[in-house]
């Protein structure tokens, strides 16, 4: 048995064993932090699911959260936002795009859609601002207080385009008490990360300002042997700045502004030609993780530029505070690539990768806006009754240029979208044991979109409205458990495609998504808070799910909606403390989702083989994908950590970290074959270090995907057997410091 054998052995024991504990939860929890965890029992877990602070074991909600330790670690290989992928049950994270435009799956749902106007039922919401478009959704993670991942709908307090939930992301904020981190990493492969976070008061009580920011870079690794070059591709810079303002003029008034700025130079998704099967899902002899066979690409380059600027008021009364929220956000790059993964004289090996039908050459390009604005009143009570109101309103307006260096000629279009919604929540303290909050949202969703140039303007247009809602009830069975029931609505608005102008096809429309979501959980703490198990059952019910056929035969990007869809499962998160230098987490996650319609029948790949029943129209091959899993919709995830410390004399400790992530079955596209699928996959990450025993620095010893395991993200499947692989094994050293 080899060792990456033996490791997945021991992992899925491992994962059995923590079910097994976990036997009366059907649920979820949070990843906890060394500092939060150290001696002290698991401590509380202060989550925002409700826009306030509260305890997580008080929120009716399936939640976990990521803390800011757990964080650092992670993207201490440079990693992008990818790697949050199975960092908590039920999130799955992957990208063709590159660092640019990582797309997000909860319970099952999400969306395959690789144009730059995709829409997804997935939220990223960064101090408080939704960052809509994919390129925005990749604004690099750094200097953050936690990470939460709500799942299920959140169309109350959150908005339209959250039917699976969202990904939360809150970074730490200016403080009058002087305070700064930083942390440098060096691995192989000249990977290179830096992070650093430092503010404090400069007007005593009044103002206090923090500035942060981000830096990673790794070499070219990957050789080009269509070309002959050495270490052609893979390498990137990547660098991201924050910078905050807080002023509070008196105790009840205060004003934060936030600008971000990103700038990614890099490269972008590495497709390889013909490395799977035929007949199986199994990389082949074409596959060489540090090889590519590229005549075009033109160096697969990936560029872009996003500044953002937020400023934040909040008026505290005597009975609410008033908070109002305006943001800007201006995106503008590209990404370009060798599709077909090779060059087209390749069926004579050795020359390159299998056979390759015809080259395919493409770049994608945006400029966009955004500005949000919101205002919200929200009671300040700690009677038995609180409650919020508030408005939000949504404005984008973006270019998508789609340039075939080959073949298609340049295509420009644009999308404009304007959203505005009212919401309230109110909830209700039934007894000392009862509580209960419910909300609504009403809202209106208007999409525009035209051809700018390249072709006939061929003008667009869809709107909708819609009342969504949720209600829940929590029950205090005893001081260290409860259980909660949850029922949530929630819609993906309308969204139309128009890539597939640029290939001489209109554009595609797909009207809104429905979910209608049924959640069932406890939560509980026990021992001296030294284990926490916690747990969710749900159901949900998608109406006109929102589904992209893409690839097949044409490269085509087609929205089409299903009938129907439903996703069945449980999530499991659970936390044990031993003693006071050992903590273990635990998550597991199983999703059940299915297709639901006799007559959506959709393009299929060139080469591989479709196991689904065929059918002729138009002349095209079909594929009937009634009774198919959701694209990229593991059926399990999992991951388990296991942190030790060691004290050595008063002030200083050894300390070892160890998180390993699993991935099971996963069907990439809406019909099935039987190359595009991957399944048992697992990563792991080992962090060995010496440091003080408050955290006040450290050295360590890292690694990221320790067995260097070779798995398969995704697929390109318009031309050949493409696909693309996870990252290499990196190992370095890191430092950090805090003040």
């Amino acid at each position: 048995m080899t060792a990456s054998r033996k490791i997945r052995s021991i992992f899925v024991s491992a994962s059995v064993a923590a079910i097994a504990c976990a036997s009366p939860a059907i649920a979820q929890d949070t990843n906890e932090s060394t500092a939060e965890t150290q001696g002290t029992g698991l401590g509380t877990i202060i989550v925002t699911a409700n826009r306030r602070e509260e305890n997580l074991q008080d929120v009716a909600i399936s939640a976990a959260t990521l803390q800011e330790d757990r964080v650092q670690s992670l993207f201490a290989s440079g990693a992008d936002n990818t790697a949050l992928s199975g960092q908590v049950p039920g999130l799955f994270v992957e990208s063709s795009n590159g660092r640019a435009a990582p797309r997000f799956y909860i319970r099952g749902l999400g969306n395959t859609d690789f144009d730059l106007a995709a829409s997804q039922p997935v939220s990223v919401i960064m101090d408080e601002i939704v960052l809509e478009n994919v390129t925005l959704k990749s604004f690099p993670i750094f200097d953050v207080e936690r990470i939460e991942v709500l799942r299920g709908p959140q169309g109350t307090l959150f908005g339209r385009n959250t039917p699976a939930g969202i990904v939360k992301i809150d970074t730490k904020k200016p403080t009058f008490d002087t305070n700064a981190q930083a942390s440098l990493s060096v691995g192989t492969l000249g990977t290179v990360a830096l992070d650093f976070g430092i503010g404090g008061g400069i007007a005593q009580d009044i103002v206090a300002v923090r500035l942060s920011g981000l830096y990673q870079r790794r070499s070219d690794w990957v050789d080009n042997d269509f070309t002959g070059e050495d270490d052609a591709l893979g390498g990137f810079e990547d660098l991201a700045l924050r910078g905050q303002v807080l002023i509070e003029p008196t105790e009840r008034l205060s004003f934060l502004v936030n600008a971000q700025y990103r700038d990614l130079d890099g490269t972008s998704t590495l497709f390889r030609a013909n490395i799977l099967g035929p007949g199986n899902n199994k990389l082949n002899q074409n596959y060489d993780r540090d090889t590519v066979f590229y005549d075009a690409g033109g160096g697969n380059e990936a560029r872009y530029e996003t500044f953002g600027i937020s400023g934040t008021m909040t008026y505290e009364a005597d009975v609410a505070t008033l908070t109002s929220i305006t943001s800007f956000y201006d995106s503008e790059g590209s990404s370009r690539g060798d599709i077909d993964g090779g060059f087209g004289a390749s069926f004579a090996p050795p020359f390159g990768p299998g056979f390759i039908p015809f080259p395919a050459d493409t770049q994608d390009s945006i400029d966009l806006t955004q500005t949000t604005h919101e205002v919200r009143l929200a009671s300040n009570s700690d009677g038995p009754f609180t409650w919020q109101v508030g408005a939000y309103g949504f404005w984008s307006d973006f270019t998508v240029t789609t340039v075939g260096f080959t073949f298609p000629p340049p295509v420009t279009v644009r999308h404009r979208n304007d959203a505005w919604a009212a919401f309230g929540q109110v909830t209700g303290q039934l007894s000392e044991t009862v509580r209960v909050t419910g909300g609504l949202r009403y809202t209106e969703d208007d999409k525009r979109f035209i051809v700018v140039s390249g072709s006939t303007p061929q003008p667009r247009g869809v709107e909708d409205e819609r009342l969504t809602w949720d209600l829940s009830a929590f029950l205090d069975v005893s001081e260290e458990a409860s259980v909660y029931a949850r029922v949530a609505s929630g819609f993906r608005a309308p969204t139309i495609q128009g890539r597939d102008v640029a290939f001489f096809s209109p554009p595609s429309i797909a009207m809104s998504e429905k979910i209608m979501s049924y959640e069932a959980g406890f939560k509980s703490q026990m021992a001296d808070n030294r284990i926490r198990l916690n747990g969710a059952v749900f159901y949900y019910t998608v109406d006109d799910p929102q589904f992209t056929a893409v690839g097949g035969g044409g490269n085509l990007v087609q929205l089409v909606n299903a009938k129907k869809g439903t996703g069945l499962g449980f999530e499991i998160d659970s936390a044990f403390q031993p003693t006071e230098y050992l903590t273990f987490t635990a998550g597991f996650a199983w999703n059940d989702t299915e297709i639901k319609d006799d007559t959506l029948a959709v393009g299929i790949c060139a080469q591989c083989n479709v196991i689904d029943p065929l059918v002729m129209i138009g002349g095209n091959t079909r594929a009937l994908v009634d009774g198919n899993p959701f694209p990229n919709a593991p059926e399990i995830t999992a991951d388990i950590t296991a942190e030790l410390t060691i004290p050595v004399g008063v002030d200083h400790r050894i300390f070892l970290f160890t998180d390993w992530q699993y991935q099971g079955a996963t069907n990439f596209f809406l019909y099935e074959s039987q190359e595009f699928n991957a399944d048992n996959q697992i990563e792991g990450g080992l962090q060995i270090g010496y440091g003080h025993i408050d955290g006040d620095w450290e050295l360590a010893l890292f690694a990221r995907n320790i067995t260097n395991e070779h798995n398969v993200r995704g697929g390109i499947d318009f031309n050949n057997n493409t696909a693309f692989v996870n990252d290499p094994r990196i190992i370095g050293i890191s430092a950090r410091v805090n003040y």
